[in-house]
This record gives C-alpha cells, structure tokens and sequence, in this order.
C-alpha cells in the first residue's frame, strides 16, 4: 500500500482510577493497579478526521492507536436500509456491515469484522519485535489474524478448539510465519484460552490480550465510528450479538468519544446485545442484575456450546464484571440482553439475505432477529434512528467464487493438557 500514516499521539487511562501513562509497547493492564479493570486509550486528536478510502480500515487512525498501515484492510460500510427497514416498518434504520460485499465497496477476505481488530491490533505492534504474537479464538478471530500475519509476515501462534477448524479457510496458503494449535474434539473455546494463558508464559510469546488490548476494542469500534461518520449522528440504538461483549464496550467507548468530539450529539446509544439460546451466560448475569458472572457447569456450558449455531458466541468467561467491562458499559449507557434461538435466527438470515441482498454470518443472525423481535413486540419506536451491526457476511458468495484452502494444526492438544509438555512442544514449533 503507498499511503502512509505517522504513528497515532496517545495515552492510556485506567478506567478504575483515571490515572494517566504512556504506551511503554503492549501495556494490558495500568501499572501498578490491582482491581481488574480496563485500559482506554486517550487520543491526541479529539475531533475525528477521516483519511479516506484507500487508507481502509485507517481511515480512522485518528483514533486506532497505530504505528503503521498494514495491507488489505477495508472499513465497515454503513447504509441507510430499505428492504428490511421497510419490511420493518423502520424510517431510520442503518446497517452496518463487515464482510464480502463488492456491489458495496468492501471485500474483507475473512467475511467477518474480526478483521476490524486484527488491523488494529497488529499494527499496534512494533515492526521488528522478537516476539511471537498469541491469540485464542473460536474461529472467526483465528482466521483474521491468520490471514493478517500472513499477508504481513508476522509471526502468530493460534490457539483454537478442534471443532471448529472449519472456520479456518482461506482463499490463499496462509505463510508458515503461522502456526495452529488446537484443543482436541469436545472442547471449547475456554480451553482454547487455556493453551493460549500456557504460552504467554514463554518469553517468545506475547499475548494479544482479547478485550484487554486497546486496539482490539478501537479496531472494533470503528463498525461505531463508520455508522456516526455516515449518518452524521449518533444512533439512538446498537444492535450487535455478543460472545465476549467486547464489540459492545468498543461501541460505549466510540460512543464516548464521539460526544467528545462535538459534532454528532451527546446520546449514548442504548446497547441492545443479543445471545444465542441456549448458551447466554451474559443474559442470566444481565437478568440477575449481577456484576459477577454466575456458575455455570462446564459439562453442561460444553453441551450448550454444540447446539448453537452461532459457535463465535461461545465465551464462557467474558469481560462483563471488570472495572469498564461489558456490566458498566450498559449500566452507562442503558439497554438490554436480548435472546434468539437457532431457528428465529435461521429465519432473520433468510429474511436479510432476501431483502438486503446478502447473506450472513448465524452471528449477525442472531442480532438481526432480536431487531425483528423487538419491533413485533412494539419496543422500538418506528422513528428511532437504528444501527444493526452485521459482524460478519458475504461468505456463502465469497466461497463459491473462490478456491478454498484450511489451515492445518501443527499440535493437537488434550483438554486438561500437561502445562510442561505443552511448553515443550510449543518451544520447539517456531
């Protein structure tokens, strides 16, 4: 790519006791705290200037906090619906979408927004470090970052469950600079996370931090940033299905920045999350009006997990209670936990593909059929201006017009895994 950009001006905050400090590299976590909270990213430029579009996704690097520009990436597009919106009986509903959708001017390889954080991730990273980047993943993530480190030549160690390698295809050979690991069949994305916790202990190793990391949740933030620059105001609703919730602490903080900036309004968006019946540990500790996440039996959390359709959903132990975690981020800015099992889902996906045109992930599935729930049930206004984010889409297209290629582990992990063997085996894989 020939457009350049200087490295973002920024400094981190603890959302727990605002204290400030700079960025020494890969900062987590604030120095010196001990309460679990998040890290925010404070940026030197408090009114967003776009860069256009042959930056993509850094078009906003304003507010990423970026060293470079990687090649490939595509912004989300926002559009103002008509065929569901009015099938809806919605004046005021916006998509935003993430994915295969050439008509619409974005070709993301993966299909999912995913890409949006593996953009901002890696290039949060230093261009000559010595160290191998972690990430754990139920598969959408794991294919991002695959297909980013590959295209870029950085080094990554991927930490998936066995079931779901399905979701690492790619339409090239992803470069040996990747390395696959999986959890052997019947287990889930938390024991994926485990094999990724075992190797950030190595000193080749440097974990991506999930929602820690703060250009994870700005990468995903910009789905926000791309519906508020194209509407010209903040929305009044975010709808968005949730695993982790970190789409949806991005979208409060984006929200956060851009009353900041001046020019949109001062609204919180409501934060309408949705889960995946019958796995929806979120929905019982929203209901519970718990911060702490409730007990939930990993026999039967497994079980839950294979009857989803929507596997990415599948966190058992998301970012919801910490100091500036999901739990804060909808008591800030209001909203609910929503529900859709497998067939209203299937149903919502046939219905977008249908009137939009396109079809989508079981993911943004689910999303899209809590909006449909939520007008038949009349608890939306006609006039409320709507935002649906459809985190992923264009991959039924995507694969039929390209040649497929999977990635293939390199070691395959038991469930409960020896930590030694494991550090052994992984020492030896790069």
């Amino acid at each position: 790519m020939s457009v350049q950009i200087q490295p973002t001006n920024y400094q981190l905050q603890s959302v727990a006791t605002q204290q400030i400090f700079d960025d020494s590299g890969w900062l987590l976590d604030a120095p010196g705290e001990k309460l679990p909270g998040l890290i925010r990213a404070l940026y030197e430029k408090k009114q967003l200037n776009l860069h256009g579009l042959d930056y993509g996704i850094y078009t906003f690097a304003d507010w990423l906090p970026v060293q470079r520009i990687l090649k490939g990436s595509f912004a989300p597009v926002t559009y103002k619906s008509k065929g569901l919106a009015n099938y809806l009986g919605l004046t005021n509903l916006y998509i935003t979408f993430s994915g295969y959708w050439p008509e619409k001017g974005i070709e993301m390889k993966t299909c999912s927004f995913k890409e949006t954080e593996s953009y901002s991730v890696c290039a949060r990273m230093e261009e000559n470090t010595d160290k191998i980047l972690v990430v754990a993943s139920a598969g959408n993530t794991a294919r991002a970052f695959a297909r980013v480190c590959s295209d870029n030549n950085i080094p990554l160690l991927l930490c998936v469950p066995e079931d779901n390698l399905n979701a690492l295809w790619f339409d090239e050979p992803i470069k040996d600079c990747v390395k696959l690991v999986v959890s052997k069949s019947g287990g889930d994305y938390f024991d994926a996370i485990h094999l990724s916790n075992i190797a950030s202990t190595m000193d080749q190793f440097i974990a991506e931090g999930g929602a820690k990391n703060v250009a994870r949740r700005d990468g995903m933030g910009t789905t926000v940033l791309s519906a508020v620059t194209t509407i010209g105001k903040i929305p009044d609703y975010y709808f968005q299905a949730v695993g982790s919730g970190t789409g949806a602490i991005a979208a409060w903080e984006a929200n956060l920045r851009l009353i900041a900036d001046g020019r949109f309004g001062s609204n919180k968006m409501k934060l309408m999350v949705s889960q995946n019946v019958p796995f929806h540990p979120i929905y019982n500790a929203w209901k519970a009006v718990s911060r702490a996440m409730l007990p939930y039996d990993d026999v039967l959390a497994r079980q839950h997990v294979e009857e989803i359709d929507a596997k990415v959903l599948s966190n058992r132990k998301p970012p919801y209670s910490l100091i500036g975690g999901l739990y804060d981020a909808m008591k800030d800015a209001g909203g609910d936990v929503l529900l859709a099992d497998n067939a209203a889902a299937r149903e919502a996906a046939q219905l977008f593909k249908k009137l939009e045109g396109n079809d989508i992930h079981p993911a943004a599935a689910i999303a899209t059929a809590t909006l449909i729930q939520q007008v038949k049930e009349n608890r939306l206004d006609k006039d409320a201006l709507v935002m649906l984010n459809i985190t992923g889409g264009g991959e039924e297209r995507f694969q039929q017009t390209h040649q497929l290629y999977y990635l293939k582990p390199s070691l395959i992990f038991d469930i409960d895994p020896d930590e030694e063997e494991v550090k052994e085996k992984l020492e030896r894989l790069f």
